[in-house]
C-alpha cells in the first residue's frame, strides 16, 4: 500500500513519516496554506526522503512554469501533485516540461465528482480524491473533512488514485475497508494544528493503515 504524509516542515516530521513506512512524503508550495515550506527548507527534507527510498511530492495550486521551474530544480521532487483548477492540457504540458510524473487532484462531494477524472485519464499518472473544501476556506485541500468513502468502492479499477480528505488514525480502517482503496494521503489528520505535525498522530496512522491492509490480505 502506498502512503503519503503530506504538508511536512521539518526533519522530525519526514522522519517519523519513514520510520511509519510511508514511501511518499508531500511538500506543499502554496502561501495560504499553513503548511506552506519554502523550497531550500524542502530540499533537505527531500533528500532526507530519497535517503530512505521515499518519493518527494511537490504540491501546487495553479502554479506557473517559472515557480514549477524553480521548486523542481531546487527540490528535485519524484512527482508533482497538481491540486488546483488545472485543465488535462495543462496537466499534459507539465508532463511534458517537467519530466516527472503527475498526480492531478480533484475534488470530491458526490458520484458525479468522480466523472472529471475521465478526461484526465491516460495524462495523469495518479489521482488523488479529496473531499470538496468547506465553502469558507481557501485551501484545496487539508481542511480535515471527508466525503463518502463508498462512492470510490464500484469505480473502475484502472483508476490509480490515493484517497485523501478527513483521514486519521481512528478511521483509517473503516475508510479503506468501505472505499478499497489501494493508497493513502493524510495531512491535517496528523497534526496537532494546522500546519504542525504531531509525529505521535503519524506513527499511529501508519501503523492502523498498515495493520487494517493485512487484515484485508492485501498487503504488499
Amino acid at each position: 500500500m502506498d502512503i503519503k504524509i503530506c504538508g511536512l516542515k521539518t526533519p522530525e516530521a519526514v522522519d517519523a513519516a519513514l520510520d511509519g513506512g510511508a514511501n511518499h512524503v508531500g511538500f506543499i508550495f502554496f502561501p495560504k496554506s499553513p503548511r506552506n515550506v519554502e523550497a531550500a527548507v524542502a530540499r533537505d527534507l527531500a533528500v532526507r526522503a530519497r535517503q530512505r527510498l521515499a518519493i518527494p511530492v511537490a504540491v501546487t495550486v495553479d502554479a506557473d512554469d517559472v515557480a514549477l521551474a524553480e521548486i523542481v530544480a531546487t527540490v528535485e521532487p519524484g512527482m508533482l501533485q497538481l491540486h488546483g483548477s488545472e485543465s488535462p492540457t495543462r496537466v499534459a504540458d507539465v508532463r511534458a516540461k517537467f519530466g516527472l510524473p503527475v498526480m492531478k487532484a480533484l475534488a470530491i462531494r458526490e458520484a458525479v465528482d468522480l466523472e472529471k477524472a475521465t478526461p484526465y485519464l491516460g495524462i495523469a499518472d495518479r489521482f488523488l480524491f479529496d473531499a470538496k473544501p468547506p465553502a469558507n476556506s481557501e485551501l484545496p485541500g487539508g481542511n480535515g473533512v471527508s466525503f463518502d468513502w463508498a462512492l470510490l468502492a464500484t469505480l473502475d479499477d484502472r483508476v490509480n488514485y490515493m484517497l485523501s480528505g478527513g483521514l486519521d488514525p481512528e478511521n483509517v480502517e473503516e475508510a479503506l475497508a468501505i472505499s478499497g482503496a489501494r493508497a493513502l494521503d493524510v495531512s491535517s489528520g496528523v497534526e496537532s494544528a494546522p500546519g504542525v505535525k504531531d509525529i505521535n498522530k503519524i506513527a499511529a496512522f501508519l501503523e492502523a493503515a498498515r495493520a487494517a491492509d493485512a487484515r484485508n490480505g492485501s498487503s504488499t
